[in-house]
């Protein structure tokens, strides 16, 4: 989709085609086509169409907003989900004026205008930024935001209240995990700090420890147990602690407790707890640890074990049946004797190649049954569990 095919989305005509395009949701691609051909042109038939395949798809992320929003596939992609962008906003002082430097379709955009902000954001790409426009309009937030296709150095940090960053992670050749191949790159990023009184950066949640700047406060969310994001908060918005772990939908956060040295370790008991992913990444491990009473399996890997059954929103719990030393016979008469055929295989620490493993166990029973793999020391060990 051009500039030129979005823009007519837009108008009267367009409205018409995109709801044309959404009653056709479920029909044959090519009746679908065919249909709206008979009253649209080929690119606005193709906009709408691609509009309504976005819009259902973006209801996972967006909810109910994403029958109004725009998209482009590469945005949807890309765009942070609404529960992440508001927790993320919730931080940032209502009233607000907040410079956005890559916004993208706009959700975070559209999340800081909700917690009360007034947001000025530039993308370099001209779609893109029209779209960001049209999703503000749409959710009737067109009066706090404002939207241009300009680079971020056009941009004065110290004019506003608050810088937003979000530099693209792709380039010509997919994805980087190098924030040095981050637009902007990581060293004009910062450069838009140093001039901000306040920043809040998003961030891959495997950057390393050495790009967070000095004093800032790095925060991975997570949500229902899968880590979504890093957040560098600079300058008046970091939090006072180096590090920070957050679940959501529930909010609760964790930071580290100075009183804690390293996690003790121990053989397995009856009890394996799974960490969270961002507390993992916050290298919250020990925080964990000692909430549940428990030590690790091994000093390099975020499993712990416990001979108690402890509740926490920050682990997986799963009772240990047996434990082994990894053998795929022995691990295969183990899951057969409990009539296993559903297993949910987990590792950290193991070059077992699950697809390969799972293929070769030939399980047919009706029973469920969890698999954690696993190193302790310079061994490979297998755990057959079930929920705790």
């Amino acid at each position: 989709m051009n500039l030129d095919a979005f823009l007519e989305l837009l108008t009267p005509r367009g409205q018409e085609a995109l709801d044309a395009a959404a009653g056709t949701a479920g029909d044959d691609p090519v009746a679908a086509v065919t249909r709206l051909r008979k009253t649209y042109d080929a690119d606005l038939t193709s906009a709408a169409l691609t509009q309504a395949t976005l819009r259902l798809r973006a209801r996972e992320k967006f909810g109910a907003d994403a029958d109004l929003m725009y998209f482009t596939r590469t945005g949807l992609e890309q765009a942070t989900r609404r529960e992440v962008a508001d927790h993320r906003a919730r931080r940032v002082p209502a009233g607000s004026r907040v410079a956005d430097v890559c916004c993208g379709i706009g959700g975070d955009l559209l999340a800081l205008a909700r917690a009360g902000c007034s947001v000025e954001a530039v993308d370099t790409d001209p779609l893109t930024a029209a779209i960001a426009r049209a999703n503000a309009d749409a959710l009737g937030f067109g009066d706090r935001v404002s939207v241009r296709a300009a680079d971020a150095s056009t941009l004065d940090p110290a004019a506003f209240d608050v810088l937003f960053a979000d530099p693209a992670r792709r380039t010509a050749r997919g994805r980087t995990f190098d924030p040095m191949g981050y637009s902007p790159p990581w060293p004009a990023v910062l450069e838009m700090v140093a001039g901000a009184g306040a920043a809040c950066l998003k961030v891959a949640p495997g950057i390393p420890y050495e790009f967070v700047p000095e004093g800032a406060e790095a925060e991975w969310v997570s949500y229902k147990g899968d880590v979504k994001e890093a957040v560098i908060w600079c300058g008046a918005l970091a939090g006072g602690t180096a590090r920070r772990a957050t679940i959501l939908p529930s909010g609760a956060t964790m930071t580290p407790d100075p009183a804690l040295g390293d996690p003790a370790t121990g053989p397995a008991g009856r009890y394996i707890y799974e960490p969270d992913g961002a507390a993992i990444r916050a290298h919250l491990v020990a925080e964990i640890a000692a909430s549940v009473g428990g030590r690790l399996l091994d000093p390099q890997i975020a499993y712990i074990t416990g001979d108690t059954a402890t509740s926490t929103p920050w682990a997986s719990r799963y009772e240990v049946h047996e434990t082994m030393p990894f053998s795929l016979k022995r691990l295969r008469a183990a899951l057969r004797e409990r009539g296993a055929g559903n297993v949910t295989i987990k590792k950290r620490g193991s070059a077992v190649d699950v697809d390969r493993l799972r293929k070769d166990l030939r399980l047919s029973g009706d029973e469920s049954a969890v698999v954690i793999l696993t190193r302790i020391g310079d061994r490979p060990f297998a755990f057959v569990c079930g929920p705790g």
